[in-house]
């Protein structure tokens, strides 16, 4: 049950972090003067709308995304006699940008509240990724798996603790098998079938532990055939580590927020750079591959990681989850490709700077860009990340990141 109320939330959280999204948009629109038609979250059916002055706010079936429509964000847009005057692309450049700027601020906004939330309420995680293979969380280990991920609930000691492994130990081998990866460690663990030696580093020293594993059910991907079928596996308990929070008052929470947040930003930099790159780990986690813990996931995968983490107590990792994916958003917008924010920002920026340089040579200001010529790249970028969202969809679905095993 709590596995449910987690991926709600988390589905909620998501609709919360769109909604506030579109609305920096809006807000920002009317105090620039200009007009407001529509405020809506989700695409497709609508389901209700209310009108309140000249905008209309309502709820659609589709909760993939949300909608602000300003008149006239373009010159291609018709515009009503009364919308002549408040059109958008009529606007001073500033005033574009600052709309533009609005719905990527409410995003980078919402994560720095959750930072500070998390801050000081549970603490704020060191960053610095501990070693691939260091064991984290311990517990016993769900004797059963649905087929969407969620496991069930257990309660005592696991077999990793009954055989004296602790959090922080290094894994460098599993009965006789080196792994380098989290997610070898799961592979060759659920391949046991009896008592095995787990070789691990611990301050410095080299230490064995023979592990009792327990028969498990799992739902696994067949390396052959890509298939996914329920099969009986060994599991011992553990997931992977994670350094452990320092806490903070209000007061010393906000400088601390603001630095952690810093380092959030360069980070989420850094994988939206590695994106193109993860489309490879992705294929192959679908057609049977190991699913490696840093791949992408989609707003389902998000949302069930966030169901399992809150079934398990760990709301500072379901809030660390939902901060992260409003820096996500917030970044992703500023990239200059249309239909983003950045896009409708970097033409706002050329039509300035072509502008100067025409009035400086005793030129009239150029007409507005003609969005039809840019239409083509637009198309491509739509279909490129719409089947970059479908990848990472079904991996989601066929072959899930597993935080615990």
């Amino acid at each position: 049950m709590i596995f449910v109320v987690g991926v709600v939330l988390f589905a909620l959280g998501i609709a919360l972090s769109i909604a506030l999204h579109e609305a920096g948009h809006m807000w920002v629109a009317k105090a620039a003067g200009m007009k407001v038609r529509r405020y809506f979250i989700g695409f497709g059916p609508k389901i209700f709308s209310f009108r309140r002055g000249e905008t209309e706010y309502g709820l659609k079936a589709l909760p993939l995304g949300g909608f602000c429509d300003i008149a006239g964000m373009t010159a291609m847009d018709e515009l009503a006699p009364d919308e002549e005057d408040r059109a958008m692309y009529k606007k001073a450049t500033w005033k574009r940008l600052a709309v533009m700027s609005g719905g990527i601020v409410m995003n980078f906004a919402l994560g720095l509240v959750l930072i500070f939330v998390l801050a000081v309420g549970w603490g704020l995680p060191n960053l610095n990724t501990p070693p691939a293979t260091a064991l984290g969380d311990m517990s016993c280990a769900p004797a059963t798996q649905s087929e969407d991920g969620r496991v069930a609930s257990c309660t005592g000691e696991g077999p990793a603790q009954q055989a004296g492994l602790e959090r922080g130990d290094v894994v460098t081998s599993v009965g006789g098998t080196p792994v380098d990866t989290w997610a070898q460690v799961v592979s060759e663990t659920q391949k046991l079938t009896g008592p095995v030696d787990y070789t691990v580093e611990r301050g410095g020293e080299t230490l064995t532990f023979t592990v009792v594993p327990q028969e498990v059910q799992r739902y696994v991907i067949d390396p052959e055939t890509g298939e996914k079928s329920s099969k009986t596996v060994s599991a011992i308990g553990v997931g992977p580590d994670y350094y452990l929070p320092t806490q903070y008052n209000a007061l010393a929470a906000i400088p601390a927020s603001v630095a952690f947040t810093g380092d959030m930003f360069t980070m989420t930099a850094e994988r939206l750079v590695q994106l193109p790159g993860k489309v490879v780990d992705l294929w192959q986690s679908v057609t049977g591959g190991e699913r490696d813990m840093d791949t992408p996931i989609s707003v389902v995968g998000a949302s069930v990681i966030g169901g399992e983490v809150a079934e398990r107590g760990l709301w500072e990792v379901f809030i660390l989850l939902l901060a992260s994916l409003n820096f996500f958003l917030g970044m992703f917008n500023v990239l200059p490709l249309l239909p983003l924010d950045g896009g409708h920002m970097a033409v706002a920026v050329y039509e300035r700077f072509r502008d100067f340089f025409r009035n400086r040579r005793g030129l009239p200001s150029g007409e507005p860009v003609d969005y039809m010529k840019l239409l083509p790249v637009t198309y491509v970028f739509i279909v490129v990340g719409g089947a970059y969202m479908l990848l990472t969809l079904t991996a989601d679905i066929v072959n899930p990141i597993q935080l615990f095993q």
